[in-house]
C-alpha cells in the first residue's frame, strides 16, 4: 500500500494522534510544556485534517509546527520519551511530510543528542531515513549529517562504530545516488558550462547543480581527510582513518564511476588529487625490499599490509574504470604492480600483488587498451607484456626460488608422509589412476620443488583473498602454493579472456564481411586495418611470456584438472595464433602440445627441429634462461602404457603416462576444431599421432578407422586396463578428427593432405626392404579425409589418388594392401555419393574418380589386382546404372587380363562381365558396347580357366541377343556418334579409322562379335572351340537379318571363309597322337581322343554352321555381286571335308552339302535327313530360321522374312512371287553344285586299285546314303539339262556306292538281322534317286524317255545281286548272304562285311516290275530289248531257284516274271511283225524250262504245305502259258510253242523224285502241277480253235503218246500183280499205276467238257479201248489202287448208252 493512498494517510493521522497522546500521557508529570504542545499538536492534526483536501501536502507546509511536540520530547534526553518521539519523527520522515525547515531542526536535535551520547543507534537510523526517503537536506545541513556519522563511528562502543561506519557508507552513496538522478533529470537539457580554468580555484564548484556539488565537496573532503589534511566541507570532524577513508574512496570511484567520466570537475579531482596521494602512500612498498640490510643510510618504512591492500584495490578500480582519463597515471600504477611480484617483496605483498593482476587479467578489454595505449606506442614501456612475463617468470621464481619467508614450501606436502618426493610419487589420479591411500592433492612438482595447488576462484572472475581481507592490521601468513594458485589462476583467465574476445571481434568482422560480400556481391571487403594490428601485437606481446609458463606448469603438473586447463590454454592459444596468421607462435605451442603427447626425450625429427628454431627466442627472467620445454621429471606420472617406439631401426620400449594421452587428446582436439587454421603445422600434429597410433598399437579397420590391434611385434606393447577402457575413445575421437576436415576450406584442406602424404612417404621409406608391420596410420587417414570431403573431391582427388597409387606398388604387402583398400574404397564413395551436378551430369568427375581405378592395372601385384576387381564387382553392384561415360574405364580394368595372372583375378574380373552383360548393358553408352565385346572376347581366349572361357561364350550370346532387340536404339545411337567423330576427323584432316570401316556403325559391332567368336573357334581347346562355333553359326543365323547388305559380303569372306580355311588347315595338320586323359581325371570318348578328332568335331560344326547360313541367307548373299564364287569356296570346303578321311567330317560335309541345296525346296520325306541333323549337334533353330529367334525368345512375326530384309536393308528387294522362288536361282549354281557332288561320288565310291593295305580307308555306310540322298534334291534343279551322259555318271556312282562293304564292327549297327528283309538306308536312297528319275521323266518331255531303258538296265544290275553280290576291287569280304543263318556274326575288326543284297535285289526286282507296268509301250523301252533284258536278268534266280541265297528271290522273281509278262507279251505280240522281240521267246522258253525243272533239289527240311505252296507257283505259271501264250499261238514263233507243248508234255508225265518217303509220296509227286499240265494239254489238244494244221497234229500226237503210254503201264501193272501172289508189289509201280489210273479219269472229265465236234474220232476209239484194260485191274490188292479204279471206272457210263442204229448208204 503506497504512503500515499487515503488509508495509509489516515493510518497516518490516526498513529500520529496515539502518538501524540502518548507522549501527552508520558509528560503530564514531569514536563508539562511538552504535554501542552503534544495537545495542541493533536488539535492541530485534527484541523489540517478537516480543512484540507491534500492532507499529506498540508503536513508538509505545517510539518515545523507538528514536528515541534517531539523535538521538545526529544529534548528531554528522557530515554523512554526520547525513543518515542525518534519513532514518531521517523513515520514522518518516511511519508515524506518533513520540510527542509523541519528537517534542519531535526538534524540539530539529533547532533545534541549525539554530542550528549544518547540513542545513538537510533541516531543513525534517524539520519539514514531522512537522508534516503527524501532530497530535503543539503548543502551545510547535509554536511552535518555526515559528520554526526563519523563521528558515531569513533565511539568507544564497537557496534554502534561499526553501524556508524556503515551508515556512512551508505550516506555517501545515497549523496552520489542523488548526483546521479540528478543529472538524470536534466539529461537532453543541454546546458553550456563556463569552462573551467585549470587549477586556479580547487573549489570552483559554481557550475554544479546542487547535489553534484554536495557529492563534489563529500568527495573533495574524502581526499583531504586520507591525505591527513583538513576538510573544506565536513566541518566538525574530529578524527579520521586512513584504512576507511581508502575503503570509501574505492567505493565511491567503484560505484559510480559515471561521475567522473561525465563531469570534469570530478575527473580534475582524479587526476589532481587521487593518482598522486595513492603514489605517495605506495611509496614505502616501493622502495622496502625483503631481508635487505638495516644499515641502509635512512631507515625505509615498512610496507603497512591494510593501507597497501587498499591501496591495491584503489588502483583496481582506477585502472578499470578510469583508464582513458589516467593513461600515465596507470603506466604508472601498472609498472608498480609489475614490481611487487618481484621475489624480494614480502610474501604477502606477492599475494596482493598478483591477486591484482588477476583482476587485470579477467578483464580483456582492459588488456587490449593496455596493449594499444603503450605496447604499440613507441618509446613506451611494453606494459602489457611485462604483465604477462611477470606472471610467468613469478611462477617460475616460485619453482626455482623457493619462498624465502615460507619454510612451509620446503616441509612435506600437506597429507603426505615422509619426503616430498615419495608423497608425490603417488601421483594425480589419471584417467582410472591407481588411488592410493593417500589423499592425493593437486600440485605442481618440479625438480624436486612441491607446489600445491588450490581453488582460488572460479574461472573468469578474480575472487580474492588478500584483497577482501579489510579487518585484519597485520600481514596474514598466506599458505603455501596460494600464490601460485592465483598466478596460475590468472594466467588462464588472461589466455581466455583475450582469445575469446578476439575471436568474438573475429567473428564479427567475418560476419561483417559475409554481409557485405551479399550486399555488394562485386566489391572487394577490406576491413579496418587496425583491429588485427591490436590483435596481432596482443598475441606477439604476450605468446613468449605465456609458453613458458604454461610449458613449465605442464610439466609439473600432476593433477589432471590443471593439466586439462593448462592444454586447453595452449590450445587455445595455438588455434587464435593460427587464425591470425601468426606462423612462428601458433608452431610453437602446438610443437609444445606435441613434446607433451610423446614420451620424454622421444625422438622425433619435426618438433626437435622447430623447437631448436623457438629456443632462439627464449629470454630471461630474473637472469634465468627460460626453456620452452624444460626436461620432465618423471616422478609423478602414472604410467598407463608401454610401446615400442615407431623408427626404421628396432629400439627399446617406451612408456606412456596419463599426462602424455591426456595431451594427445588435446592435440587431438585441437586438429578437430581448428584444423582450419594449422597450415603446415598438420605435419607436426600428424607426425606426433601417428607415433602415439603406434605406440599404443591402434591398428586401422574399414574405412580407415583406427581400432586396438593386436599387441604388434611382440609382447612389447603393454597396456593398462585404464588405457584399454580409453583407446576406442581416442580412436572415435581420431576418426572425427578427419571427419571435421569436410568443414576445412580447401586451402586447410591442401595442407592436411599434403602433411598426410608426406608422412605416408616416410613410412614408406621405412617400410620398404622389410616385411615388417608398416605404420598405416597416413594411408587410413588419408583415406578418411577422401571419405568426409567427397563433396568437394575434386580439389583433393589427384594428390591423394596418386599417392595412393604409389603406396599400392609398394614392396611391403601389408602397406600395399592398404593402399588398395584405401584407394578403392575412396573410389567406391566418390561414385555412390550424390554429388551435386549428379555424376550422370559431370562426366569429367567421373572419369576423374575411374581414372585410379583404371590405373590400378599397371600395378604387377597379383593382391592389389584382385582387390581392384572385387571394387569393380562392388562398384557395378552399386552404382552400375550410372557409370555413363566412365564405363570404358571399367570395361577396361575387367578386360585388362594376362594368362600370366592366375585363375582368381580371372574368376574375379569374369563375374564383373557377367555382371555388366547381364545387367548394365542397356545402361551403358552404345559405344561402349564393342568394348564388351572385346572383354568377352579376351575372356573366351584365356587359357586359365576353361570354364570362364566357355560362360564367356554364353555371354557373347547374351550380347548378341541384346543387340538384336534394341537394335534400333543402338543404330541410332551409334550414327549419332559417328557423325560427330567423322566432323571431328574432318576438321582434323584425318580419315576416321576403326575396324571394318565402310560397314555401318552398328553392323560394325555385329562383325567385331563375330570376328571375337570366330577367333574363339580356332581355340585351341575343343570345347571352346565347339561352344564358339555353334554360338557363332547361332548369332548369325538369329540376326544376321539386321545386318545391311554390303555387311554380309565381309561376313561371308572375312568371318566364314576366313574361318572355314583357318580350320580345314588345323584339322588336316592336327596331331593323331592320342591324348590320354583329358586333365585330371576325366576320361575322353574314344571317338575325341585325338587332337585330330577333336578339330574334326570343329570342323563339322564350322561346316555346318557356313553351309546353314547359306541357306537360310540365301536371298540375301545372292543379291551380292560375288555370289557365284562364295557358292564356289563353299561347294570346294564341302567337297575337301567330304573326301577327307574321316568318317565323322565326310558324312557332316554332305550334310551341309544337303542343306544348301534344300534351299528352295521344301524338304521332301527326309525324315532320316533331319534325324541326322540332331545327331551332329546342329541346334533346331538352324533347321527353320524364322521359327525361332535365339533360344528361348519368341518373336512376333509380323512379317516375312523378305520384308524383314528389306526394311533392314533399305535395298530395292522385291519379295519373289508365291511359288515362283525359283526364279531367283542360278542353273549355274546346281550345276556348279551337281559337278562337286559327281566328284565327290566318283572319289568316294571308287574301291581301291591295289591289294588293299589295311588302313585303306573306306566310305561309311551314313556317308554313302547321305551322299546318293543328295542326288533327289539336287536332281530338282538340273533336270532340264540333265543328259544321258550324268546319267550314266550317276549310275556309276550308284553301283559303286552299293557295292562298299561295311566295316564289321560297324555291322550289328547297320545290316538288318536276317530273318528280316529290310533295306539299308543306302540302299533305300539309291533306289531313291532311281525313283526321282523314273518320275521326272514320267513327266517330262518326249526325249526324256531314251533315259528308261538305261533305268531298267541299272535296276536290273541290282537285281542281279540277289544271286551274285558285287566285288568292291579286290578286297576280301565275308559274305553274310544265307538266310539261313540267323545269327550275326562278328568278325575281327578289321575284316569287311558285304551286304545282304537279297533284300535290296528284291526292291529293285519290284521297282522294275512297277516302272516296266508304266512305261511298257514306250517306244525306248521296246527298242532297247527291255523286256528281254528283264526275262534274261530273272533266268538267273529262276534257274537257280532252292539254290537261291534267299528262298523269297525265286518266289519273287517268278511273281515279277508273272507280273512283267501279264503286260509285256500283248505288246510284245503287238509288236510281233516289227521283229523287235524275236530275241525274247527263246529267252522266255528257256526261263519257263530253268523254272519249271529245275535242276536244284528242294532242301530236306521243307514242309509238306511249303511244298503245296510251291507246286502252287508252278501251276500259276502254267496257268500263264494257258491264258497268255497258247491261245495266241498264231502270233508267237512256231518254235516257241513247240517248246512250250514239249515241257507241257514233259510236266504232265509223272516223274516223281525218289528222295520222298513212302507216306508222302503221293503228296511230293506234284500231282497237281501234271494235271495242270496234263488238263492244258488237253484243253489244246481239243481245241478246235487250231489254225494250222500243224497245231493240231501237235496235240493229237500228243494225246495219242498218252493214251497209248497209259494202256502200257495198266497192262503191265496187271502181269506183275498176277504173278507176285502175294508178294506186294513195289512202291514206284503202284504210284505210277494209280497216276496213270487219275489221268484217265482226268481225260474223261476233259473230253466231257470238250465240244464232241473238236474230238477226233481216233481219240474216242483208243479212250474206249483202255476199259477191258481196266477192268482186268479189279482184281489188285491195293486199296489205293482200288479208289484210283473206282475214280477211272466211274466216268465210261457216259459212253453206256443203247446203241442207235445205223443208217448205212441210206439204209437203215
Amino acid at each position: 500500500m503506497s504512503t500515499s493512498s487515503p488509508e495509509a494517510v489516515k493510518k497516518l493521522l490516526e498513529n500520529m494522534q496515539t502518538d501524540l497522546r502518548s507522549l501527552s500521557m508520558e509528560c503530564k508529570k514531569k514536563f508539562p510544556p511538552v504535554k501542552e504542545a503534544a495537545e495542541s499538536g493533536i488539535v492541530k492534526i485534527k484541523t489540517i485534517a478537516a480543512r484540507n483536501t491534500e492532507i499529506l501536502g498540508a503536513l508538509k507546509e505545517n510539518s515545523s509546527e507538528v514536528v515541534q511536540p517531539f523535538l521538545m520530547g526529544c529534548g528531554t534526553k528522557e530515554p523512554k520519551i526520547t525513543q518515542l518521539c525518534l519513532a514518531a519523527i521517523q513515520r514522518l520522515m518516511s511519508h515524506e511530510v518533513v520540510s527542509e525547515a523541519a528537517a534542519g531542526n531535526i538534524i540539530n536535535m539529533l547532533w545534541q543528542l549525539m554530542e550528549n551520547g544518547l540513542e545513538e543507534l537510533k541516531l543513525l537510523q534517524t539520519v539514514l531515513v531522512l537522508l534516503t526517503t527524501n532530497t530535503v537536506v543539503h548543502d551545510e545541513v547535509l554536511s552535518k549529517a555526515i559528520v554526526l556519522c563519523f563521528r558515531l563511528h569513533f565511539t568507544k562502543d564497537n557496534i554502534t562504530n561499526n553501524t556508524a561506519a556503515a551508515t556512512v557508507r551508505q550516506v555517501v552513496t545515497v549523496v552520489f545516488e542523488r548526483m546521479v538522478a540528478e543529472d538524470e533529470r536534466y539529461k537532453g537539457i543541454v546546458e553550456h558550462p563556463p569552462p573551467v580554468q585549470g587549477n586556479t580555484n580547487r573549489r570552483s564548484v559554481s557550475t554544479l547543480r546542487p547535489s553534484a556539488k554536495d557529492a563534489y565537496m563529500l568527495f573533495q573532503d574524502l581526499c583531504q581527510l586520507v591525505n591527513a589534511d583538513a576538510p573544506y566541507w565536513l566541518v566538525g570532524m574530529t578524527e579520521m582513518t586512513r584504512t576507511f577513508g581508502l575503503e570509501l574512496l574505492e567505493s565511491v570511484l567503484n560505484d559510480f564511476p559515471g561521475v567522473f567520466l561525465q563531469h570534469q570537475e570530478f575527473s580534475f579531482l582524479l587526476k589532481e588529487r587521487v593518482c598522486p596521494l595513492v603514489i605517495k602512500l605506495f611509496s614505502p612498498n616501493i622502495k622496502f625490499r625483503q631481508g635487505s640490510s638495516s644499515a641502509s643510510p635512512a631507515p625505509v618504512e615498512k610496507p603497512y599490509f591494510p593501507i597497501c591492500m587498499r591501496l591495491l584495490r584503489v588502483v583496481s578500480v582506477l585502472i578499470k574504470h578510469f583508464y582513458s582519463l589516467l593513461v600515465t597515471e596507470c603506466e604508472i600504477f601498472l609498472s608498480l604492480l609489475v614490481k611487487f611480484l618481484d621475489g624480494e617483496k614480502p610474501q604477502w605483498l606477492r599475494a596482493v600483488a598478483v591477486e591484482s593482476v588477476h583482476r587485470l587479467c579477467v578483464q580483456p578489454h582492459l588488456l587490449r587498451s593496455f596493449c594499444q595505449s603503450y605496447d604499440m606506442k613507441q618509446h613506451s614501456t611494453k606494459v602489457f607484456r611485462d604483465i604477462v612475463n611477470a606472471l610467468g617468470s613469478f611462477i617460475q621464481s616460485l619453482f626455482i626460488l623457493p619462498n624465502l619467508g615460507n619454510n612451509a614450501a620446503l616441509s612435506a606436502p600437506a597429507g603426505g608422509s615422509g619426503s616430498g618426493a615419495q608423497g608425490s610419487s603417488q601421483g594425480g589420479l589419471g584417467p582410472g589412476g591407481i588411488n592410493s591411500n593417500q589423499t592425493t592433492q593437486a600440485a605442481f612438482e618440479y625438480r624436486g620443488t612441491w607446489i600445491p595447488l588450490m581453488t582460488v576462484s572460479v574461472q573468469g572472475s578474480a575472487k580474492a583473498t588478500y584483497l577482501e581481507m579489510l579487518d585484519k592490521v597485520e600481514p596474514p601468513s598466506i599458505p603455501e602454493g596460494y600464490a601460485m594458485s592465483v598466478a596460475f589462476s590468472a594466467l588462464l583467465d588472461l589466455v581466455r579472456g583475450i582469445t575469446s574476445m578476439i575471436e568474438r571481434e573475429l567473428a564479427a568482422e567475418e560476419g561483417a564481411a559475409a554481409e557485405f560480400r551479399d550486399t555488394h556481391p562485386g566489391q572487394q571487403w577490406k576491413p579496418q586495418p587496425g583491429a588485427h594490428q591490436v590483435w596481432e601485437e596482443m598475441v606477439s606481446a604476450c605468446w613468449c611470456g605465456l609458453l613458458a609458463a604454461l610449458s613449465l606448469l605442464l610439466d609439473a603438473s600432476t593433477d589432471e584438472t590443471a593439466t586439462e586447463n593448462i592444454l586447453k590454454a595452449e590450445l587455445t592459444v595455438a588455434s587464435l595464433c593460427g587464425r591470425l596468421g601468426l606462423v612462428t607462435p601458433r608452431d610453437a605451442f602446438i610443437t609444445a602440445i606435441c613434446k607433451a603427447s610423446l614420451p620424454p626425450h622421444y625422438t622425433l625429427t619435426v618438433l626437435n627441429s622447430n623447437a631448436a628454431s623457438l629456443t632462439g627466442k627464449s629470454y630471461s627472467i630474473l637472469g634465468q634462461t627460460v626453456q620452452i620445454i624444460s626436461p620432465s621429471s618423471e616422478s609423478h606420472q602414472q604410467v598407463v602404457a608401454v610401446g615400442q617406439p615407431l623408427a626404421s631401426q628396432p629400439q627399446g620400449t617406451v612408456v606412456l603416462t596419463s599426462k602424455n594421452l591426456q595431451c594427445m587428446r588435446t592435440l587431438l582436439n585441437l586438429a578437430h576444431c581448428h584444423g582450419a587454421v594449422l597450415g603446415t603445422s598438420w605435419q607436426l600434429v600428424l607426425a606426433t599421432l601417428q607415433h602415439l597410433v603406434w605406440i599404443l598399437g591402434l591398428k586401422p579397420g574399414p574405412g580407415g578407422v583406427l581400432k586396438p590391434g593386436r599387441a604388434v611385434e611382440g609382447p612389447s606393447t603393454v597396456l593398462t586396463t585404464a588405457v584399454m577402457t580409453d583407446l576406442p575413445f581416442i580412436a572415435n575421437i581420431l576418426s572425427r578428427l578427419f571427419e571435421s576436415s569436410q568443414y576445412l576450406d580447401d586451402v586447410s584442406l591442401h595442407h592436411l593432405i599434403n602433411a598426410l602424404c608426406s608422412l605416408s612417404l616416410e613410412a614408406m621409406e621405412m617400410a620398404s626392404g622389410n616385411n615388417k608391420e608398416p605404420s598405416l596410420f597416413a594411408v587410413a587417414k588419408l583415406l578418411e579425409t577422401g571419405l568426409v570431403n567427397m563433396d568437394r573431391i575434386e580439389i583433393l582427388w589427384r594428390p591423394l589418388t596418386g599417392h595412393l597409387l604409389e603406396v599400392c606398388q609398394h614392396t611391403n604387402s601389408r602397406m600395399r594392401e592398404w593402399g588398395a583398400e584405401a584407394l578403392t574404397a575412396l573410389i567406391k564413395a566418390g561414385l555412390a555419393y550424390k554429388h551435386d551436378p549428379p555424376l550422370a551430369q559431370n562426366q569429367r568427375l567421373q572419369l576423374l574418380l575411374l581414372n585410379p581405378l583404371k590405373e590400378l592395372s599397371n600395378v604387377l601385384h597379383a593382391d592389389i589386382r584382385q582387390k581392384q576387381l572385387e571394387s569393380v564387382l562392388q562398384i557395378l553392384q552399386s552404382q552400375g546404372d550410372g557409370l555413363g561415360p566412365g564405363w570404358p574405364l571399367v570395361l577396361g580394368v575387367i578386360g585388362a587380363i594376362r594368362n600370366d595372372q592366375g585363375e582368381s583375378l580371372i574368376r574375379t574380373a569374369f563375374q564383373c562381365l557377367q555382371l555388366v552383360v547381364t545387367d548394365f548393358l542397356p545402361t551403358m553408352p552404345c559405344t561402349c558396347l564393342q568394348i564388351v565385346v572385346d572383354v568377352a572376347g579376351s575372356f573366351g581366349l584365356q587359357n586359365q580357366e576353361l570354364n570362364i572361357s566357355l560362360t564367356s561364350i554364353g555371354l557373347l550370346w547374351n550380347i548378341s541377343d541384346y543387340f538384336f532387340q534394341r537394335g534400333e536404339a543402338i543404330t541410332q545411337d551409334l550414327e549419332r556418334e559417328e557423325e560427330a567423330l567423322q566432323k571431328q576427323a574432318k576438321e582434323k584432316g584425318e580419315t576416321l579409322n576403326r575396324p571394318f570401316h565402310p560397314a555401318p556403325p552398328f553392323d560394325c559391332l555385329w562383325l567385331c562379335l563375330y570376328a571375337k567368336l570366330g577367333e574363339m573357334c580356332v581355340d585351341p581347346r575343343p570345347a571352346v572351340r565347339k561352344s564358339a562355333g555353334q554360338t557363332l553359326f547361332s548369332t548369325i543365323a538369329a540376326h544376321g537379318t539386321l545386318l545391311q547388305q554390303p555387311t554380309w559380303h565381309i561376313v561371308v569372306w572375312k568371318v566364314l571363309f576366313h574361318l572355314l580355311g583357318r580350320v580345314r588347315t588345323s584339322s588336316t595338320t592336327a596331331d593323331k597322337e592320342k591324348i590320354e586323359s583329358g586333365g585330371g581325371n576325366i576320361l575322353i570318348h574314344h571317338s575325341r581322343d585325338t587332337a585330330e578328332k577333336q578339330w574334326a568335331e570343329t570342323w563339322v560344326l564350322t561346316l555346318a554352321g557356313v553351309a546353314r547360313i547359306f541357306n537360310t541367307r540365301r536371298y540375301l548373299l545372292q543379291q551380292l555381286g560375288d555370289f557365284f564364287e562364295a557358292w564356289e569356296v563353299l561347294l570346294n570346303h564341302i567337297q575337301s571335308a567330304a573326301l577327307s578321311k574321316n568318317n565323322e567330317v565326310s558324312l557332316a560335309a554332305l550334310k551341309s552339302f544337303q542343306e544348301i541345296l534344300q534351299i528352295v525346296t521344301p524338304v521332301r520325306d527326309w525324315d532320316k535327313a533331319g534325324d541326322a541333323f540332331t545327331a551332329i549337334g546342329v541346334p533346331p533353330v538352324l533347321i527353320d530360321p524364322l521359327s525361332a529367334y535365339g533360344p528361348g525368345r519368341p518373336l512376333v512375326r509380323s512379317d516375312s522374312l523378305v520384308e524383314r530384309l528389306t526394311r533392314y536393308n533399305g535395298a530395292e528387294l522385291q519379295a519373289p512371287p508365291p511359288g515362283e522362288e525359283s526364279a531367283l536361282e542360278d542353273s549355274a549354281l546346281w550345276w556348279s553344285a551337281w559337278n562337286t557332288w559327281y566328284r565327290t561320288g566318283t572319289d568316294s565310291t571308287r574301291p581301291p586299285s591295289g591289294p588293299t593295305e589295311k588302313f585303306s580307308f573306306i566310305p561309311s555306310q551314313p556317308f554313302l546314303t547321305a551322299l546318293i540322298q543328295i542326288f533327289p534334291a539336287l536332281y530338282q534343279h538340273i533336270k532340264s539339262n540333265f543328259s544321258m551322259e550324268d546319267l550314266k555318271k550317276l549310275g556309276v556312282i550308284l553301283h559303286g556306292a552299293v557295292s562298299v562293304p561295311i566295316s564289321s564292327d560297324a555291322s550289328p549297327f547297320i545290316l538288318p538281322s536276317y530273318t528280316e528283309a529290310v533295306l539299308t538306308s543306302l540302299q533305300e536312297a539309291v533306289l531313291t534317286a532311281l525313283d526321282v528319275l523314273q518320275k521326272a521323266i514320267c513327266v517330262g518331255p518326249e526325249n526324256l524317255q531314251v533315259m528308261y531303258p538305261a533305268i531298267f538296265e541299272q535296276l536290273l544290275l541290282f537285281v542281279e545281286f540277289s544271286c551274285k553280290p558285287p566285288q568292291y576291287g579286290r578286297m576280301e569280304t565275308k559274305h553274310v548272304a544265307n538266310a539261313k543263318y540267323n545269327q550275326i556274326q562278328l568278325f575281327a575288326p578289321a575284316e569287311w562285311v558285304a551286304l545282304n543284297y537279297v533284300p535290296f535285289a528284291e526292291r529293285s526286282l519290284e521297282v522294275v516290275v512297277d516302272l516296266h507296268h508304266k512305261t511298257a509301250c514306250h517306244k525306248a523301252v521296246i527298242n532297247e530289248k527291255v523286256l528281254q533284258n528283264i526275262i534274261k536278268t530273272l533266268r538267273m534266280p529262276l534257274g537257280l531257284k532252292y539254290a537261291c541265297p534267299s528262298e523269297s528271290t525265286w518266289k519273287l522273281a517268278v511273281s515279277s516274271l508273272l507280273k512283267v509278262l501279264s503286260i509285256g507279251l500283248p505288246v510284245a505280240r503287238q509288236h510281233a511283225s516289227s521283229g523287235k522281240f524275236d530275241t525274247m521267246w527263246p529267252e522266255l522258253a528257256n526261263a519257263f524250262e530253268d523254272f519249271l525243272f529245275t535242276k536244284s533239289t528242294p532242301p530236306d527240311n521243307v514242309s509238306i504245305q511249303e511244298f503245296q505252296k510251291n507246286e502252287a507257283i508252278d501251276v500259276e505259271v502254267v496257268q500263264l502259258i494257258s491264258t497268255e501264250i497258247l491261245p495266241f499261238a498264231n502270233f508267237i514263233p512256231k518254235d516257241f510253242v513247240g517248246q512250250i507243248m514239249a515241257m507241257l508234255n514233259k510236266g504232265s508225265i509223272h516223274s516223281q523224285s525218289p528222295s520222298f518217303t513212302e507216306a508222302e509220296i503221293d503228296v511230293r509227286m506234284r500231282e497237281e502241277f501234271s494235271k495242270v499240265c496234263f488238263e492244258t494239254l488237253l484243253q489244246f489238244s481239243f481245241s478246235n480253235k487250231v489254225s494250222t494244221p500243224q497245231e493240231g497234229y501237235i496235240s493229237r500226237m500228243a494225246l495219242s503218246v498218252l493214251l497209248k503210254r497209259s494202256q502200257d503201264v495198266l497192262r503191265r501193272y496187271v502181269e506183275d500183280e498176277r504173278l507176285s501172289g502175294r508178294c506186294p508189289l513195289p512202291r514206284q509201280q503202284v504210284t505210277e499205276i494209280i497216276f496213270v489210273l487219275k489221268a484217265i479219269s482226268t481225260l474223261m472229265d476233259s473230253l466231257k467238257k470238250t465240244q464232241p465236234e473238236n474230238v477226233d474220232g481216233n481219240t474216242w476209239a483208243q479212250v474206249i479201248a483202255l476199259y477191258p484194260t481196266l477192268v482186268e485191274c479189279i482184281t489188285c490188292s491195293s486199296t489205293e489202287v482200288s479208289s484210283a479204279l473206282k475214280e477211272a471206272l466211274g466216268p465210261f457210263k457216259d459212253f453206256m448208252q443203247p446203241p442207235v442204229s445205223r443208217v448205212q448208204n441210206g439204209e437203215s
